[in-house]
C-alpha cells in the first residue's frame, strides 16, 4: 500500500499527518489522517511593535509639521527571511517524517507564497518520492476536513466506510 505523509503550513504552524488504517475496519472508516506532530514557528509570533520601530511601513512625518514622506524599510524580504527559514525547518522535520514512515508520496498543502517556499526547501530532500501539492491554507481545520479537501482533489485516498457498512 501506498504511505502518504501530509503536511499542512501557514506562517506560524506546521502539521504533519500521516494515512493510517482502521484499528477496527468493521466500526471504522479508513484510511483515517492522523496527526502526528506540529511545528510551530516562534518568529511568527513576535508581535510588529518589538520587530519595527515603526507600526506602518512607507511613511514617515518631517520634523516641525512638514510633509510626509515615503522610504522603504525592507519589511517584505525580512518576512520572506524568516518565512524561508521556516519553511527550510519544515523540510527537516518532513523529510524526517517521510524516511520514518516510509513514505512513497508527500502531500504539501499552504497558501501560495508558502508554498513557494515550501518548494525551494522540501522538494529537493524528498528525492524518489512524489511530490503532490495543494494551494489552500487547510491548517486551521481538523484532520477529517483536512482528509475531505485533499481526496476531493485527488491528492489522497477517500475514505472508505466501516467494512460491515460496505
Amino acid at each position: 500500500m501506498t504511505q502518504y505523509c501530509v503536511v499542512v503550513v501557514d506562517g506560524a504552524r506546521a502539521r504533519f499527518f500521516t494515512l493510517q488504517p482502521a484499528e477496527l475496519p468493521e466500526l471504522e472508516s479508513s484510511p483515517r489522517l492522523v496527526e502526528l506532530e506540529d511545528l510551530v514557528n516562534p518568529e511568527a509570533e513576535v508581535p510588529d511593535r518589538e520587530l519595527w520601530t515603526e507600526a506602518k511601513t512607507g511613511r514617515n512625518r518631517a520634523p516641525n509639521g512638514g510633509p510626509a514622506h515615503g522610504y522603504d524599510d525592507h519589511r517584505e524580504r525580512h518576512e520572506d527571511e524568516l518565512e524561508r527559514r521556516f519553511a527550510n525547518s519544515v523540510g527537516e522535520h518532513c523529510e524526517a517524517l517521510a524516511r520514518r514512515e516510509k513514505a512513497d508520496v508527500i502531500v504539501l498543502a499552504a497558501q501560495k507564497r508558502m508554498l513557494g517556499f515550501l518548494r525551494q526547501t522540501v522538494v529537493p530532500r524528498l528525492k524518489g518520492m512524489e511530490v503532490k501539492e495543494y494551494t489552500k491554507d487547510l491548517s486551521k481545520l481538523g484532520p477529517q476536513e483536512i482528509h475531505d479537501h485533499l481526496a476531493r482533489e485527488g491528492l489522497v485516498p477517500e475514505r472508505k466506510p466501516p467494512a460491515s457498512r460496505a
